[in-house]
């Protein structure tokens, strides 16, 4: 019997063993690496040979005038397109979830966006939005509506709100799709039951709809608000960062402080107080629908 089970122990740990060490080389050795990193002025010219300098990098981070700014774009950015999806996916599944006909269609179309490519999106909004692109052409060649050119991506808010509009288009396909995954699952002899004690369309969505899908509204609020804090591509190819520095975000700002500047320990330490950030974001919204949910309860 013994034999038998340091058999089956010796085959778990064989099958386990390839993807353990697969993670390990690839996510927990690096991460590792980077948290050193974060703690010396990192040359990589001399890879034997680092100055270890303690906090100073995070000391760095937290005075730098443009990481400030990143972050301020960043939470501006996640607050308006975290809810401006949730809130159009939740709709949009709503209303496809209440018709009979043509929802797969609605579907394919809603969820195109998703499969786009974030580059090729990003080029389009470009191409639209600039000084002598679509839009400008429209309103002042075609409708007249404007006596020159409007320069919409070359101020940081034009920038911001270009991008943030490209995120929440983006972003309705897939809520709808697991909005409207909860949506069905919600039993009708709720619906069948409140509509025959009289309750209008807006308090069954409220007093129904809300509460069935409270875990499902959690989930879609931590991976948007985590895919709010690493907006890259769109930022990258729309605006770059301009005008000065003015519309990067925390991963854009990253990304030219270690390959623009060389200074890799200064990114490590961003990286870090950005997962933090991120960590206490999830902790926070995980308490808050806890709260509320036993609230509910009594």
């Amino acid at each position: 019997m013994k034999i038998g089970t340091n058999a089956n122990r010796l085959r778990v740990a064989s099958l386990l063993l390839p993807g353990l060490l697969i993670f390990g080389a690839f996510t927990v050795y690096p991460i590792l690496k980077l948290l050193v990193m974060s703690f010396f002025e990192w040359d990589f010219g001399s890879m034997f040979n680092q100055t270890f300098i303690g906090l100073a990098n995070y000391q760095e981070v937290i005075q730098d005038e443009y990481f400030q700014i990143a972050f301020q774009n960043t939470i501006i950015y996640t607050l308006v397109t975290v809810p401006g999806q949730m809130v159009i996916g939740l709709l949009v599944a709503a209303l496809i979830n209440s018709i009979k006909r043509f929802r797969v269609g609605f579907r394919v179309i809603y969820y195109l966006p998703v499969i786009t490519s974030w580059v090729i999106a990003s080029l389009i909004f470009r191409y639209v939005f600039n000084t002598e692109g679509l839009l400008n052409y429209l309103l002042n060649n075609i409708l007249s509506l404007t006596s020159s050119n409007v320069r919409w991506l070359d101020s940081r808010w034009g920038g911001m709100i270009v991008a943030m509009v490209l995120g929440i288009w983006k972003g309705i396909g897939w809520n709808m799709v697991v909005f409207l995954a909860a949506l069905q699952s919600v039993p009708n002899e709720l619906y069948e039951s409140a509509e025959i004690d009289g309750a209008n369309v807006l308090q069954r969505f409220f007093r129904i709809t809300l509460p069935s899908i409270r875990g499902t509204i959690l989930f879609a609020l931590v991976m948007l608000t985590i895919g709010g804090f690493n907006v890259f591509t769109s930022i990258k190819m729309i605006t770059g960062g301009a005008p000065a520095h003015q519309t990067e975000t925390l991963l854009t700002w990253m990304y030219y402080k270690a390959f623009s500047t060389g200074k890799f320990g200064y990114s490590a330490a961003l990286s870090f107080i950005m997962a933090l950030t991120l960590g206490l974001l999830a902790v926070l919204q995980f308490r808050l629908m806890q709260s509320d949910k036993a609230g509910d309860a009594l």
